[in-house]
């Protein structure tokens, strides 16, 4: 439904009915523009626009009533590519927006945040619920607005607005928008006529997500990837597997493929296993390369990003979003342009691989020896038990093939960086711009609701409980098929791995570091009546995973049990790699 929209004409001057059809005019645009959700938290200052929103049947409403809970369920949604309206009152409850707002920008996720506010002759003289939220968010969002409050006067600029905020956070480097909106009392109005939608300000700005590559830089680029030892390191934001596989193929050369990047079902050219295989030294030293391809974002192992900076070898960055990603200073050349479509151009430009045959055998040969290696150390039997690895490695691989799987920060996304098997048309997400294990639960409801399909969300105790708060959230959207599956250690287990753990007694490690919290989790979903249970073996895992969610899956584990199992593991790889010397 799309409300009807008339010449600009002279409205009924009452405030409130001016705010009324200002909300409805700024979401009637964005609508055009083709957003589908919004997430509220309850306030009063919000009236206008909460009222606005919910008239609009085209609009999926989301109300989660922590802000910080809400935010991130917007990220969630905006992962998918169009940006939800995130809405919140005046005062504190925008600054709870934050953390979600850094993570946008720093994973170019689109958001539109929609902040009330009191009207200029209410600030600064100590009116309640009020601070200063003039660009409360820094140079984390695209662009910043406070339009004032609404005039009939000014209704002719209200679609230019909408428009403006929506190609802001959608263009060539997407990420957060903010508007701030002072709403005068009384608050409830009733919709006026919209203006006009114009030609001008009414066809969706179409920027593109990545600038195209000039035939020039193409040629250069060919010419730099001219050698027999290179690598494809790919993460996330590479776009169509098949592009990237074919240029593989023509360069001779294996593709170095996080979990996110989709890329990790390609058997004749994707390692998965860099990060065992690096951990030989052995290995690492004789297929050093002189090319490193960077395609995407960075992959999550220390080890590999290790490697690859201290191989001194020509690295190139190709990346769709204009952002810097060069924390080791190794990066010598970088193209901001669709993955994709470079890859694609290469192969036309008919490049001849350079690379002995034996180079990308090599790779794929020992990615063979330690999947077999990682396989056996872990035992994957019906009655194995369910160490975290073996969670990590068997959580994909169980979801169908549309599904989405969701991933904390901290050890999960290491395990399933390390262990994971990634099946074709399994998409992985994991909030990797600020790396926080805030807001995971609420991510995982965002890209459930967005998408519609299966979601299953890997997570730690630790962010399980930090986030606790969006199960309430998660009560109310029934329909969300979230799985949960939390690996209960009881603490912060990926500060077992890190030298804190032998330099400290015991006592301070387990205050600081450790932190047990002694949470029953099982019994904080089901407070929130939602299906919970405990697991033991790989089989009731895959049993429980299969269940159309809401649903927590909770799977014990042990800190010091853990460590000894990664060991284990590496140790398998290692000995792998030494039998094929």
């Amino acid at each position: 439904m799309s409300l009807a929209t008339t010449p600009e004409q002279p409205q009924d001057p009452s405030p409130q009915n001016t705010a009324a059809t200002f909300c409805a005019t700024l979401i009637d645009e964005w609508i055009e523009h083709g957003v589908r959700h919004a997430v509220i938290s309850p306030g009063s200052r919000s009236t206008p626009m909460a009222l606005a929103l919910t008239a609009r049947p085209e609009l999926a409403v989301h109300v989660a009533h922590d802000e910080r809970v809400a935010s991130f369920i917007a990220l969630g949604i905006g992962l998918q590519g169009t940006p939800a309206i995130l809405l919140c009152t005046s005062g504190t409850a925008a600054a709870h927006f934050h953390a979600a707002v850094v993570e946008a920008h720093q994973s170019a996720v689109p958001m539109i945040i929609c902040t009330a506010d009191r009207p200029p002759e209410l600030r600064d003289v100590g009116a309640a619920q009020t601070i200063d939220q003039t660009k409360l968010y820094g140079d984390a969002v695209r662009w910043f607005h406070d339009p004032g409050v609404a005039d009939n006067a000014a209704a002719h600029t209200w679609r230019s607005l909408a428009a403006h905020s929506f190609a802001s956070s959608t263009g060539l480097w997407p990420g957060p928008v903010h508007l701030n909106l002072p709403f005068r009392e009384p608050l409830v109005g009733v919709t006026g006529s919209l203006p006009a939608r114009r030609p001008a300000v009414g066809q969706r700005v179409s920027l593109p997500s990545s600038a195209a590559a000039s035939h020039g830089a193409l040629v250069d680029l060919a010419a730099l990837l001219n050698s027999g030892r290179g690598v494809i390191v790919a993460g996330h934001g590479c776009g169509d597997p098949a592009a990237v596989a074919s240029l593989a193929q023509a360069l001779g050369w294996p593709v170095l493929a996080d979990s996110r990047s989709g890329l990790r079902h390609l058997s004749e050219v994707a390692v998965a296993a860099a990060d065992q295989l690096l951990r030989h030294s052995g290995f690492a030293a004789q297929h050093v390369p002189d090319v490193v391809l960077r395609l995407g974002e960075p992959p999550a192992s220390k080890v590999l990003n290790q490697w690859l900076t201290a191989s001194n070898a020509v690295q190139i960055q190709i990346s769709a979003v204009p952002t810097w990603a060069d924390p080791d200073a190794a990066i010598s050349h970088q193209l901001t342009a669709d993955v994709a479509q470079v890859c694609r151009s290469l192969v036309a430009l008919g490049l001849a691989s350079a690379a002995d045959a034996r180079w990308l055998t090599d790779w794929t040969t020992a990615e063979a020896h330690a999947q077999q290696a990682i396989t056996t150390a872990l035992d994957n039997g019906p009655l194995a038990a369910l160490t975290e690895p073996l969670v990590a490695r068997s959580i994909a691989a169980s979801l169908p093939a549309n599904a989405h799987l969701v991933v904390s920060s901290s050890m999960p996304i290491r395990d399933v960086e390390w262990f994971g098997e990634i099946a074709e048309g399994v998409t992985v997400h994991c909030n990797r711009g600020a790396n926080g294990i805030d807001g995971v639960i609420a991510t995982a409801i965002g890209v459930a609701v967005a998408t519609g399909a299966p979601t299953a969300l890997l997570i730690g105790d630790v962010a399980f409980v930090h986030d606790s708060s969006a199960l309430i959230a998660l009560i109310s959207r029934r329909t969300a098929d979230l799985r949960i599956v939390v690996v209960d250690n009881d603490g912060g287990g990926i500060f077992s791995f890190l030298p804190q753990a032998s330099a400290l007694a015991s006592e301070r490690f387990e205050q600081l570091f450790g932190t047990p919290h002694g949470t029953d989790l099982v019994a904080l979903a089901a407070a929130h009546s939602i299906p919970a249970a405990t697991v033991h073996t790989l089989a009731e895992l895959r049993a429980a995973i299969a269940v159309a969610g809401p649903q927590v899956i909770r799977v014990q584990s042990t800190r010091d049990a853990n460590v000894a199992v990664h060991q284990l593991v590496n140790e398998a790889v290692s000995a792998a790699i030494d039998l094929m010397a």
